[in-house]
Order: structure tokens, then C-alpha cells, then sequence
């Protein structure tokens, strides 16, 4: 189950707007198409990749309150992986809490584990990699 390339990284912050104009205006970012996510926020774009998503720490939906982690500035690093059923074998060995998603529109499964700092890791599947009975027990958020 190797992970295949680090895929973003995710800023939580009350300053969306500003933290999008930053990004957009002095690292000539582009924002770009986002899943309808029940929570706010921008995904920017470079090139074809969208690199740094923004989650509006106001919202209560967001990844993170209900661990009461709504001030972090850094909420999580993601990387794509292949493995899915190995991964979740090994959270289960370890018993490692973890949080799984499944992406609006396009059904990809995104795995939250904090690593022992408290950082959040975001494992992200392809969605043809997760049966669909498993997605279906999951929900899309």
C-alpha cells in the first residue's frame, strides 16, 4: 500500500477569502472546481492539480471540530495511495482512529489518521479501488 505522490495540502483558516487572494495573487494559483462539500472553502489550482485546498474553519462540517482542532492553521497533508483493503487491515491491527470519507461526485475514499503529533494524514483511493457496498456503508459528505 505505497502512497504514489503527496496529493495536497489542506489549510484550515476563518480567513478564506483572504488566504484564497493570497494564493491566488502572489503565488499566481488558480481556483478551480471543488466536490459540493458540505462545508466551505476553495481548492487551488496549479496547472491541473489542485495543491492547497482551503476549508473554512467557520463552518461546522469541516474535518477536525468535533476533535476540537478548529484553530490549526495546517489541518492535513494528503497523499493518493493504492491498497485499500491492506490500509484498513493495518488501522484495525494497530487500532488507530481514524475518520473515512467518500468524496462527493466522483467517489474517491479519503482515510484521516492522525500521525503522533497530531497532524493529520488524509490517505486518498481511487473510488474504483473501494467496493461499493463499503462506500455505500460510508456515505459521501
Amino acid at each position: 500500500m505505497p502512497a504514489t505522490k503527496l496529493d495536497h495540502v489542506n489549510i484550515r483558516t476563518a480567513l478564506v477569502e483572504e488566504t484564497k487572494d493570497f494564493f491566488v495573487d502572489l503565488v499566481g494559483l488558480r481556483v478551480g472546481d471543488r466536490p459540493p462539500f458540505n462545508f466551505g472553502g476553495y481548492w487551488l489550482y496549479a496547472g491541473d492539480q489542485a495543491v492547497i485546498h482551503l476549508t473554512d474553519a467557520r463552518d461546522e462540517g469541516a474535518h477536525g471540530l468535533a476533535a476540537g482542532r478548529a484553530g490549526a492553521a495546517i489541518d492535513h497533508v494528503s497523499f493518493r495511495m493504492t491498497g485499500y483493503e491492506a490500509l484498513c487491515e493495518l488501522l484495525e491491527r494497530r487500532a488507530l482512529p481514524h475518520e473515512t470519507r467518500v468524496v462527493p461526485r466522483n467517489g474517491d475514499v479519503q482515510v484521516f489518521v492522525d500521525d503522533p503529533n497530531g497532524v493529520t494524514v488524509e490517505l486518498t483511493f481511487l473510488g474504483s479501488e473501494v467496493a461499493a457496498d463499503r462506500k455505500a456503508a460510508l456515505g459521501s459528505r
